[in-house]
């Protein structure tokens, strides 16, 4: 292997001189590849020594000058180093690009992960919902408490992150943090979008998530059978706060709603398709338009709270928590155990039209989900629903293969 040539120059760039002061630039040359830098220091043009590439001369101006070109190599020397130890091959630029850190768009990690959440805080609002931007930030206060801890610094350059540094910050959010594997999962990756946008902005030369994998191991979400929902449509609550939440669980376990979406319903929102009533809107959180159906079930709910709306909301003064305790009650009541948040009935909506044949892609649609592959979280196939796929399928083997009979009977 060729030996690496290396090299690091100073010189007076004359073209730019002011007064008799010309500013001072530096040059890498490393391989045959040159990378050019301005030293951001200045020298009367006669004190220049052009073969010394130094300040000439034994003055206070000269030796200043001198110091700080003697720190800017040491500094270039180091980062070539490391480098090196890293990669395979190195450019002048990325040598370049490494001592220029502080000035460059991402010149640290965390001033790279503050500048994303700020232009993330910007959109919340608009395409995006506060709960994000703040679980972002947790991310980013995270990494920055990993690097305190593990590095005894408070901020590390972008070039200095590597699959090393991925793998133990998972390990120390959970050991030193406390987290679980699917809130762990989703902090890694909130620091890999930072990462990813260096790298494919040529900020750092590789990705060091190139190799790393966590799984979310998502935690299997509870969601109502069909019996227990009629269970629950049928119980006489002596409660009528009880009543209205379990009303308004069912509303949305028949329309797949969430509960802000449900809170800003509004009979704008109910439109006459063909002579039957439709939910057309967009999600709240996601702004993809939805359209349901209003079946009978949901129908009922609306008109027996009629007499009860407000600024043309179909179920004003909704407040989140102030529904999800009694919702326990709700379910205690009627003898179901499991543990059953709002948006259970979301899954329950999925798993029931699932189950009741209506195709995949249509209850991704009535979800409002833009991938299919949001929805199979959602959607749980029940044993019913494989007992009537397998015995449709039965069938139609039956009925392809009876004049068949096997060799040796």
């Amino acid at each position: 292997m060729a030996r690496s040539t290396f090299k690091v120059l100073f010189y007076v760039n004359g073209s730019k001189e002011k007064n008799g002061i010309v500013p001072i630039m530096g040059r890498v040359t490393i391989n045959g590849t040159v990378a050019q830098f301005s030293c951001k220091q200045s020298v009367p043009k006669t004190l220049w020594d052009i073969k010394g590439n130094r300040a000439k001369g034994k003055s206070k101006e000269a030796r200043d000058i001198n110091l700080a070109l003697d720190n800017i190599k040491a500094q270039i020397i180091k980062h070539y180093q490391r480098l090196s130890d890293r990669e395979a091959f190195v450019t002048a630029e990325m040598v370049r690009n490494a001592y220029q850190g502080i000035g460059s768009e991402y010149e640290t990690l965390l001033k790279a992960f503050d500048r994303e959440n700020e232009v993330f805080k910007k959109r919340v609002g608009k395409d995006r919902v506060m709960a994000t931007y703040r679980s972002r930030v947790v991310a980013r206060n995270h990494v920055a408490a990993f690097i305190k801890s593990f590095y005894r610094r408070t901020d590390m350059s972008m070039l200095e992150i590597t699959p090393d540094f991925i793998k133990e910050f998972a390990a120390y959010l959970s050991t030193e943090a406390g987290l679980h594997n699917g809130t762990i999962w989703e902090k890694c990756m909130w620091l890999k979008g930072v990462v990813m946008r260096a790298h494919f902005n040529g900020l750092i030369p590789r990705n060091p998530f190139a190799q790393f994998h966590i799984s979310p191991n998502v935690k299997e979400r509870e969601y109502l059978t069909e019996d227990e929902l009629k269970a629950l449509m049928t119980h006489e609550f002596g409660d009528a706060k009880l009543s209205y939440i379990r009303d308004i669980f069912v509303f949305a376990s028949f329309t797949a709603l969430s509960f802000v979406d449900i809170k800003e319903l509004t009979n704008d929102n109910i439109v006459e398709v063909n002579g039957e009533k439709w939910i057309l809107s967009k999600r709240h959180k996601t702004k993809v338009p939805f359209q349901v159906k209003l079946l009978d079930i949901p129908l009922q709910i609306i008109e027996r709270y009629r007499p009860l709306q407000e600024d043309n909301l179909v179920f004003p003064n909704l407040n989140y928590w102030s529904i999800c305790k009694p919702l326990k009650k709700v379910m205690k009541e009627c003898g179901i155990t499991k543990d059953i948040s709002f948006h259970c009935a979301r899954h329950g909506f999925a798993t029931l039209a699932l189950s009741m044949g209506m195709p995949i892609e249509s209850v991704s649609r009535v979800l409002g989900h833009t991938n299919i592959v949001t929805t199979q979280i959602y959607a749980k196939i029940t044993t019913q629903k494989l007992d009537n796929d397998l015995t449709m399928l039965g069938n139609r083997l039956n009925q392809s293969f009876i004049n068949v009979s096997m060799a040796g009977q």
